[in-house]
């Protein structure tokens, strides 16, 4: 009596991993198709230390430059992070070689209460810092966007990650 009981168990664990796995699978089917395809996201890992000296460079590819883009940072902080903002220094390049824009950004990262914005769990927060919108890049090709930390220390820590992602404007967002 007891075999029948294992394989009955055995049998509705089979039927479980059938069934997770089923589930897996349509939620992974569902998880990609809301994947928006004329948005493109790239993020660098600082573990948590971001030297004056270390540029992050991104380099993507315009083919419809007649669409405003929408260029947002994505900045993710810890509570090790000693400022309520961050100021970049940004760089444009067309082809590499070809400056577009230079400009100084600052982000603000806290309220001046010290409540950090963004949103996350426990010391760590994410946020969406949107840097150009309904951007009208001059021509279709290769870009590259160069950030480079401009805080007051060499070494800056709490910033866990930096990156930026490049969205088509919508027509309907009012602008």
């Amino acid at each position: 009596m007891a075999k029948g009981i294992q394989t009955k168990e055995f049998s509705n664990q089979n039927q479980m991993t059938k069934l997770n796995a089923k589930s897996l699978i349509f939620i992974s089917a569902l998880l990609c198709s809301c994947v928006n395809p004329s948005e493109k996201v790239w993020v660098h890992s600082l573990n948590g230390v971001w030297s004056q000296s270390e540029i992050q460079k991104f380099q993507f590819e315009i083919n419809e430059a007649q669409n405003p883009k929408n260029i947002i940072f994505v900045v993710r902080n810890n509570s090790a992070y000693p400022y309520q903002d961050l100021k970049v220094k940004v760089v444009m390049r067309l082809d590499s070689t070809r400056i577009l824009l230079t400009e100084q950004v600052d982000m603000q990262l806290a309220e001046e209460q010290g409540h950090w914005l963004g949103s996350g769990f426990g010391n760590a927060k994410e946020l969406l810092f949107e840097y150009k919108s309904h951007y009208k890049f001059p021509q279709n090709g290769l870009y590259t966007l160069e950030v480079f930390q401009e805080m007051e220390d060499q070494t800056l820590k709490g910033i866990e990650d930096f990156g930026i992602k490049i969205q088509t404007a919508q027509l309907n967002d009012g602008k």
